[in-house]
């Protein structure tokens, strides 16, 4: 066994001054002890004797140290706790219990020895001392001044609370005396490095600070207050919690200690601390007697409703029943229990066997307000006709046996140990020596069953398993409150199991419904969390969104941003499909813009009929009529061609609506280019001597409209092989919906087509301008020149408004500038001639025509 310096050090402060080295001789040495012994407050002798030590009062008498004196043996002070004393006696029925068994330990008799720790350090090592020394006088020994080889006890159960524990099991553990402790919960004990003889049948706190946070989170609490016994208990207890309720994502507004021998400003300060908060959930890792001092400070000016989450150290403890305040508390404790006889041994009491012991005496007055006779109190005598059974305390109620029933185990453990050590299968050897690491030894290995059913081993780390009933302090009919079991916690269950309900909890108030305890409230989908600058990341505002981004979930702590073909709802909290835009067939644009096309391909249609039928008359000869007819074909097909560029786009219809828009407007344009020169050349042939009509005739006519038609077509044909217009989804010009259009592929094929057309309207503009003024009636170069002017003027202008239109208006400004450009030619051509043909056909003669060209002529 390892001990190191400090330990020896502690050691030798408690060990070297209870003896006198003056007092060793050379032929026996005795070593007397200095101070008088602390008589136990319960004793019985037995073969082998086994020490306990709990926690009956809750404080210590104190006395000015003048150092000049030995201090004296001071009692504890303060009020008693019957839940306490009732431990104690439960160990005196353990022990009792067992005397009579002849299956453990048969012939032997174990005695007892138990002492009251007053919850003081100080105290407890005293008991520690004695339990390793004795309490006689002197010691002696054939060496030199040492303790002797065995202890006065093998074994002890105790002590009630972990600081206290943690002292005595550190100087115990040099000497490899066990420590089976019944409420110590302190995770830090089950280090063995530190504390290798230490074992207790109540659960680590490690398992019940993880209970808690799981607690806290499954009811949806995130702003909790935190107060904590300022002991190895409460700090090493609420550490574990903050630690797993940090994990959890729960955030604490404040976190106090308190202990209570602290001064009552102190106490005072930390109930207003818990007065002012704003949260409406306090974990209080607690030792009973802390809470029982918090609560009667609080109740001096009653604190805003709080809904109570309560350790063990407390929640189990029938003494802080009486405060209303805690209605409603909810926390773990032990499992409940009976143990078959108890009740009849603690009610077996009578005014006579309460004289007999000190704490038994106060217990009688304390609880009949009267004074026994023989003992000193001040009140009325008691008069025999106090009846025990019919007293309602801690002490007498065993219906909530949950920490004694640990009593309970924590002593049949050490018989079962000695049972190991001294016993064979048939008998038992009282005379046995034995060295306290033996029994030490014989614990680790214990696995039996006891009367009422529960099963006791340790694990490698002196612990048992981790069981808690969640407990829910309920209000009674008649107003009082009592201990309702509503669920439990399993440590042996799979992860993320642990936790079960079972019944209704009634909260704080006597509602139903879980209250809240929120820094700020959830943040809705659609928004993401932002922590307020200095504050826990509990406190937060809801920051909406932004454009193009959801949260669909409640307290998002960020936004995430919907993929490029989808957008945000109204609320922001999913992601629905960009509608698609295009000019489709169902649209009132399209509407319109297909009775205009279809409107213009009716007149073509009609001005051909009319050409047709008076191709005869000298004003449609005069004009060129085969250029006429394939003119008003080719306008008749470039008004169909703006229907392509209504519906949905797809990969033909995006190919084909710019390729028949290039090919039939060159055609167009071609059909009037030839028109302007057969005027330009017969007006040439009119002159003396000329023949320009001979280069000019018919089949050059037709050859010059195929040879820039064919340029077109091999334009179109070299832009569809290199890169052809696609469909394209358009995300960038509108973010909440998708423009669906043809992309242009190769903009340099596209820029070609609309360039060449442009190239040949303007030539012929260049031509018909020339040609405006020669000398006929009815010179048709003045109405190709207006004709080309629109032309012009309206593809010039298709341009920026081409680029700068979004969406399906792009391909609406296609359309417009194709319909306008048709009707421009076909009524600046055509409806003149018809007008005359129609309506004055007395101009229709080649008289007429030739009238104005004869006159300059002549």
């Amino acid at each position: 066994m390892q001990i190191t310096s400090m330990s020896m050090m502690f050691v030798s402060m408690f060990w070297m001054p209870g003896f006198s080295p003056a007092d060793c001789n050379t032929d026996l040495v005795s070593c007397r002890r200095w101070a008088e012994p602390q008589m136990p407050d319960f004793s019985l002798n037995g073969d082998f004797i086994i020490g306990g030590n709990f926690l009956i009062h809750y404080q210590k008498s104190s006395e000015n140290k003048t150092y000049t004196r030995q201090p004296l043996q001071l009692p504890c002070s303060g009020s008693m706790s019957f839940r306490g004393l009732r431990f104690a006696r439960a160990m005196e029925f353990t022990i009792h219990e067992i005397n009579n068994r002849t299956d453990l330990l048969p012939g032997i008799t174990l005695g007892y020895q138990i002492h009251d720790s007053c919850g003081a350090v100080s105290m407890a090592i005293k008991a520690a001392f004695q339990f390793a020394n004795g309490m006689g006088p002197f010691f002696n020994d054939t060496d030199s001044c040492s303790r002797s080889t065995a202890a006065a006890v093998p074994a002890l159960v105790g002590e009630s609370t972990s600081t206290v524990s943690i002292s005595m099991t550190r100087m115990l553990g040099l000497f490899g005396i066990p420590q089976v402790s019944h409420f110590a919960t302190c995770a830090c004990l089950s280090d063995k490095r530190q504390f290798p003889a230490f074992f207790r049948t109540v659960p680590s706190d490690h398992h019940q600070a993880a209970a808690l946070a799981k607690l806290v989170k499954h009811f949806g609490w995130t702003w909790i207050g935190a107060v904590r016994s300022d002991s190895d208990y409460g700090h090493n207890g609420m550490a574990s919690f903050l630690k797993a309720a940090q994990e959890e994502g729960i955030c604490v507004e404040y976190s106090e200690s308190l202990y209570r021998t602290d001064p009552r400003s102190k106490l005072e300060r930390v109930a207003n601390v818990i007065r002012r908060s704003t949260a409406r959930v306090i974990v209080a890792f607690l030792q009973s007697g802390d809470m029982l001092f918090l609560l009667q400070e609080l109740a001096t000016r009653q604190p805003p409703p709080l809904q109570w989450i309560g350790s063990e150290g407390w929640i189990i403890d029938p003494d802080i029943l009486r405060f209303n305040m805690c209605a409603g508390a909810i926390g773990f404790g032990i499992p409940r229990s009976v143990i078959p006889g108890l009740r009849e041994f603690l009610l077996d009491l009578s005014p006579e066997q309460a004289l007999k012991s000190p704490l038994l005496t106060e217990f009688w007055e304390s609880s009949f307000s009267c004074s026994l006779k023989g003992s000193s109190g001040g009140a009325r005598e008691c008069d025999g006709s106090e009846d025990i059974r019919a007293l309602q305390n801690p002490y007498t109620d065993t219906s909530q046996l949950r920490i004694t029933n640990m009593v309970y185990k924590a002593t049949y453990a050490i018989a079962h140990a000695i049972h190991g050590v001294i016993c064979n299968d048939t008998q038992c050897d009282k005379s046995a020596k034995f060295a306290p690491w033996q029994i030490l030894d014989q614990l680790k290995r214990v696995n039996f069953t006891t009367k009422n059913g529960f099963q006791v081993s340790f694990d490698s780390s002196g612990d048992p398993l981790a069981v808690y009933e969640l407990i829910n302090w309920q209000v009674k009919k008649d107003g009082g409150l009592d201990f309702v079991t509503v669920g439990q916690y399993d440590s042996s269950r799979p992860k993320g199991q642990e936790f079960s309900m079972s019944k209704a909890i009634i909260w704080m108030g006597g509602q139903t419904e879980v209250p809240r305890s929120v820094c700020s409230e959830s943040c809705p989908p659609g928004t993401r969390k932002a922590v307020q600058k200095g504050k826990p990341v509990c406190c937060y505002d809801c920051i909406p969104c932004a454009e193009g981004e959801i949260s669909n979930k409640t307290d998002s702590l960020n936004c995430v941003r919907c993929p490029p073909e989808f957008w945000p709802n109204t609320q922001q909290e999913s992601c629905l499909p960009k509608p698609v835009e295009f000019l489709s067939w169902d649209d009132t644009l399209s509407f319109i813009l297909t009775v205009f096309s279809i409107t213009g391909a009716f007149i073509a249609v009609c001005v051909a009929a009319v050409f047709c039928k008076h191709r005869t008359s000298p004003i449609v000869r005069a004009n060129n009529s085969e250029l006429s007819f394939l003119l008003l074909f080719s306008l008749t097909l470039c008004f169909l061609c703006s229907l392509t560029f209504i519906g949905r786009p797809s990969e033909w219809s995006c190919m084909l609506r710019h390729t028949v828009f290039g090919i039939t407007f060159v055609l167009c344009i071609s059909c009037v280019l030839g028109k302007t020169i057969v005027v330009l050349m017969a007006f040439r042939a009119t002159l003396p001597g000329s023949n320009a009509m001979k280069w000019f005739g018919p089949p050059q006519q037709r050859l010059s409209v195929l040879t820039f038609t064919l340029i077109q077509v091999l334009i179109c044909v070299l832009w569809l092989t290199i890169s052809p217009p696609l469909p394209f989804k358009n995300l960038k010009y509108y973010k909440e919906r998708i423009i669906l259009e043809c992309g242009l592929g190769s903009a340099v094929g596209f820029w070609a087509v609309l360039g060449y057309i442009g190239f040949l309207a303007l030539l012929c503009f260049i031509l018909a301008f020339l040609a405006r003024k020669l000398p006929d009636n009815f010179n048709e170069a003045k109405f190709i020149t207006f004709s080309m002017l629109i032309f012009c003027a309206v593809w010039i202008s298709f341009i920026p408004a081409y680029v700068s239109s979004p969406g399906k208006f792009t391909v609406a400004v296609e359309i417009f500038a194709i319909l306008a450009s048709s009707f421009g030619l076909t009524f600046s051509i055509f409806v003149p001639k018809c007008f005359i043909i129609m309506f004055r056909p007395e101009q229709n003669t080649k008289k007429h025509l030739m009238g104005k060209a004869l006159s300059k002529a002549l």
